[in-house]
């Protein structure tokens, strides 16, 4: 894992297309801002843990039948 500091208004870059820039700092919340290309899906953790779960479902559930 890499571990960068930045301060409000900085980003980092991800292969040159995925932007996260720190938006704010309030106490334990930090708001990001992430522009990429729409080819690129970004979910919170909990969002993609289900999507994943839901996937795996839907492909038992196709192999069932």
């Amino acid at each position: 894992m890499l571990v960068l500091t930045r301060s409000v208004g900085e980003a980092i870059v991800i292969d040159g297309e995925v932007w996260v820039t720190v938006l704010s700092v309030q106490g334990q919340r930090i708001r990001l801002g992430i522009t990429a290309p729409e080819s690129v899906r970004i979910d919170r953790r909990e969002i993609h843990a289900q999507r994943a779960t839901d996937a795996a479902a839907l492909h038992e559930t196709e192999h069932v039948s």
